[in-house]
């Protein structure tokens, strides 16, 4: 899967680029054989003014065949909003392929 990286006010290391990569590659497993035409990823801070510290995002638009699956979460650590988003991701490519398959 090719995936577009975007980072807004932060400096990803390599590590978090691998870490990144894997998580979202992972859901291939869910995808089966259905294409995916494009698949973009920002990550980085929110504002600075939270009262809790650093705020992470991670957005994520997966382009599928006749739909866009549209996924955004913000944790307290930038591995947490990942996780959460691949997680949030695989039940929404799991509803979007039950609904092709009842069509």
């Amino acid at each position: 899967m090719n995936i577009q990286l975007r980072q807004s006010k932060i400096n990803l290391t390599s590590e978090d680029k691998e870490y990144i990569s894997q998580k979202i590659n992972m859901l291939k497993k869910y995808l089966g054989n259905v294409p995916v035409l494009s698949c973009n990823v920002e990550v980085g801070l929110d504002s600075n003014h939270h009262q809790k510290g650093k705020i992470y995002f991670t957005k994520v638009n997966l382009k599928l065949k006749g739909e866009l699956l549209r996924v955004e979460k913000h944790e307290e650590s930038l591995k947490k909003s990942i996780d959460k988003v691949k997680d949030h991701l695989a039940q929404s490519i799991t509803k979007y392929k039950d609904k092709k398959r009842t069509s």
